[in-house]
């Protein structure tokens, strides 16, 4: 690759009126902190990128640290060892130009800035073009998103320049995620230098639903600019977040050229023609570059051979997208965590079910033990149905009982509960019973604990702290009861038997802790309770504005007190896999101590 000009300015003269560009989009999962293991993964896409005879390679957003490093960027070892990486990443960029995220270390000549002070961000989100074994130069994010779960600007400082690089007679703008959910720059004025394939190196946190939209605003982009969108996004489970990947090519008409799947790695390979260099100056067509600056003119010298058919993988259905996104992000917290084994109680419900179901699938039923702890008062009929589960999925089972552990713990609190009812305390003693036996199974043999609360019991405090709450990962944390059942069902059909019999999805929900008890004698039914909070929850509706969308008065006063009220037992709960677009943790953060439509707390 010969490096022809650099620098601000005109182009290198108008060329034939059409270039060919072999693109790859490398779709991969990256590891927060683990950055030998991040150039690893990058060293093989522009190994496989090079031998598919590709031409340009687009890695993901912050791909070298991972993405979110939060506060890792403080330390200046951290992005030391990045920009290290990056380095001996461009070593190897020979006969194809690599674009590649990386945090870029604000101090002069590369040093990390004392991260003691304050107010100055460590560093900028940038990508990095790398090309004839060398750092070409550099793009820096210039929209920093500061909502939901993210934060960027507590780390980074915006660019605020537009950035065009010219590759084989094409030219090529640069972005970073964000960049594009904004309309106008960088994308207009790279487009206006001539820039006729923008690039977008992303780490978009997936949501349910969130794929169709996303990809409708790029199309709308690409008209708008009339230029080529590449989105490269990032794959698989980073802590509570998941990334769905689903990286795109989107033609300057809005049409959908090329597609990779969902929550899996893949090197998108997709071949453009595009204008060349100076080709539509004579057309009209807007050309004002003499502000945004030309990193490099490169030639590769490829040839590649013959044309690829794009690929255009299929859509998701709601309900299998949510699964799989649930699926992705348990085997990543597991692998990436170094466990290589799960347990869970297992006790014929719905909940635990589908905690069973995922665990199965995203770390194989050898790596999964299902612990049975009947009591006095468990049903024989979902004692029955829980070792069929577990027998169906073929994980392994573990039985305990607990009674005599409840007439222990009834004979030393006997004299401290004199002259009272039995009630919540002695229901809360099984649930606590349980999680001290999962976690001793967790302590013995080093497995992680997952927890089968889900978002619905989450939000109104229908849980025990210390009990089914105790655990390590709450993989089902924010997916609402209405939800659970939809998606077990789904999995059913998918294995063409009923995994989880019929018995479990028509039973009335129960946690068991006293003879005849049902949720729905504490909680509204919950196709009610789960419109209540979406609204109030993820929609940030009041009771006026839920009551005025056709939902009963008392019923939102209720639960909303409910809600508020369980807000500190939230802050105890395990982390969990978001798959909505308000999530329990890093995106709803509401102080515990709160005046507002708050009442007594109780704890339970």
């Amino acid at each position: 690759m010969a490096r022809e000009a650099s620098g601000a300015g005109g182009h290198t003269g108008r060329m034939s009126e059409a270039t060919h560009l072999r693109l790859a989009l490398a779709q991969s999962n990256a590891t927060v902190g683990d950055v030998e293991g991040n150039l690893g993964l990058a060293r093989e896409s522009i190994e496989r990128a090079r031998e598919a005879g590709s031409q340009l390679l687009v890695l993901p957003e912050l791909f070298l640290s991972g993405y979110p490093p939060e506060d890792l960027l403080l330390r200046r070892d951290f992005l030391e060892a990045v920009r290290e990486a990056l380095e001996r990443l461009a070593g190897i960029a020979e006969q194809i130009a690599v674009v590649v995220g990386f945090p870029e270390s604000v101090g002069a000549n590369g040093r990390a800035v004392d991260p003691i002070a304050p107010a100055l961000p460590p560093a900028f989100n940038s990508v990095a073009l790398l090309a004839d074994g060398a750092l070409q130069g550099v793009y820096r994010k210039m929209h920093l998103p500061n909502y939901a779960v993210f934060d960027e600007r507590r780390y980074f400082k915006p660019g605020d320049s537009p950035t065009v690089f010219e590759l084989d007679g094409a030219m090529v703008g640069l972005t970073i995620c964000e960049d594009l959910w904004m309309q106008g720059a960088p994308e207009t004025a790279e487009a206006a230098a001539g820039a006729r394939l923008i690039v977008n190196s992303s780490a978009s946190p997936y949501h349910r639903g969130k794929g169709g939209p996303r990809e409708e605003m790029f199309a709308q982009r690409a008209r708008e600019a009339g230029v080529t969108l590449a989105f490269c996004n990032l794959v698989g489970g980073q802590d509570e977040l998941v990334f769905d990947g689903r990286s795109a090519v989107i033609g300057a008409d809005g049409a959908t050229i090329a597609r990779a799947g969902q929550f899996s790695e893949e090197l998108l390979v997709c071949d453009l023609l595009l204008p060349a260099v100076g080709a539509d100056a004579d057309a009209g067509a807007p050309t004002d570059d003499s502000a945004v600056p030309v990193l490099a003119s490169l030639t590769t010298g490829a040839e590649p051979r013959g044309r690829l058919e794009p690929t255009l993988a299929a859509e998701m259905g709601p309900d299998e997208e949510v699964y799989e996104a649930l699926t992705a992000g348990l085997r990543d917290y597991v692998a990436k965590n170094g466990f290589e084994h799960v347990v869970l109680g297992l006790s014929g419900g719905i909940d635990s079910a589908l905690v069973a179901q995922i665990s199965a699938d995203a770390v194989g039923p050898e790596a999964v033990t299902a612990v049975v702890m009947p009591s006095p008062h468990s049903s024989s009929e979902t004692q029955a149905d829980a070792r069929l589960i577990a027998a169906n999925l073929g994980v392994n089972v573990v039985e305990i009982g607990i009674g005599e552990a409840m007439r222990a713990y009834e004979g030393a609190l006997a004299d401290a509960f004199e002259g009272t009812e039995p009630g919540i305390a002695e229901e809360n003693l099984q649930a606590r019973i349980r999680g001290n036996l999962v976690m001793a199974l967790s302590n013995k043999r080093g497995w992680l604990v997952l927890t089968t609360g889900n978002k619905s019991e989450m939000s109104v405090g229908y849980a025990t702290l210390y009990g089914d709450m105790a655990g390590g990962f709450a993989v089902i944390k924010d997916v609402p009861k209405t939800l659970v059942y939809r998606l077990v069902r789904w999995r059913n059909e998918r294995a063409g038997t009923n995994q989880v019999p019929a018995a479990v999805l028509e039973r009335a929900p129960s946690a068991e802790l006293r003879p005849g008890q049902r949720d729905e004698d504490s909680l509204p039914a919950y196709e009610l309770l789960d419109r209540i909070l979406e609204g109030y929850v993820e929609r940030d509706r009041g009771p006026k504005e839920l009551v005025a969308e056709g939902l009963p008065h008392d019923v939102v006063e209720d639960v909303i007190a409910l809600v508020n009220r369980a807000e500190y037992k939230r802050r105890q709960a395990p982390p969990g896999i978001r798959i909505s677009p308000k999530a329990f943790g890093r995106d709803r953060r509401l102080p515990i101590t709160n005046g507002f439509g708050a009442r007594p707390q109780t704890s339970d």
